[in-house]
């Protein structure tokens, strides 16, 4: 219960920030202003994509969360024997980052009216999230031929059932990007506010399932063992 506490803290903590960025957690009623701010602009309001995709990232997170928990506890099982982390991941790991500099880039560009540069940040971040998948299946045939296979212990089915799952939403995510470089194709040069807004999106789930990456690389590591341990021991 502690791990699932910890791993949720985490998500909570980036999922707030990320709403207190959208203005999300703010309160109005409580904010100070002149009687000439009444006349001001408007602010305009937070669209309905921004909420549904905070949603859907805390639904994710929380998943993740009660499967590194079940990795975590079942690793105590005598019929546990700890699978060898291909080279290959550390690899994977660097593409999957690239991939969320790349459209964390566009995003700037297209926020400054770049639009010269949107197209070429949206292939890159296509074609190294593409990269990343070929190596994750290059990965599991490298840990097959070693004779590591999916019943063979517990530790291999979750290996692949987590990195499995983490796929599928790279997969579902790179749907999506490859849907807003469509329309950009079809829009012509200069993205419109609906296109930036679709970037921002993106971007926002690149990153996300980057940290998610990364929490399981470090479950797969043996390095959140320690992390977990420690915290056991200032909370005891």
């Amino acid at each position: 219960m502690s791990v699932v506490l910890i791993f949720l803290a985490g998500i909570a903590s980036i999922v707030i920030w990320w709403l207190s960025r959208q203005r999300l957690m703010s309160k109005p009623w409580l904010e100070v202003g002149t009687l000439e701010d009444i006349g001001g602009p408007a602010k305009p309001p937070i669209p309905t994509a921004k909420i549904g995709l905070a949603i859907f990232l805390a639904v994710v997170g929380a998943l993740f969360s009660l499967l590194a928990s079940a990795y975590l506890s079942r690793m105590g099982g005598a019929d546990w024997w700890a699978i060898p982390i291909p080279r290959l991941l550390w690899a994977n790991t660097a593409v999957l980052i690239a991939s969320c500099a790349a459209l964390q880039w566009t995003v700037v560009q297209a926020r400054r009216g770049a639009s010269e540069n949107v197209p070429l940040g949206l292939d890159s971040a296509l074609a190294t999230a593409v990269l990343f998948l070929s190596g994750q299946l290059v990965a599991w045939l490298q840990l097959v031929a070693a004779g590591y296979v999916l019943a063979d212990n517990p530790a291999n089915s979750f290996f692949y059932m987590l990195t499995g799952l983490h796929g599928l939403h790279i997969l579902g995510g790179l749907a999506v990007l490859a849907r807003t470089r469509a329309r950009l194709l079809a829009g012509g040069a200069v993205p419109s506010a609906r296109l930036r807004l679709g970037i921002e999106l993106c971007a926002t789930y690149w990153h996300f399932m980057l940290v998610v990456w990364l929490l399981l690389f470090a479950l797969f590591t043996g390095w959140a063992n320690d992390f977990v341990d420690l915290c056991r021991q200032l909370v005891s």
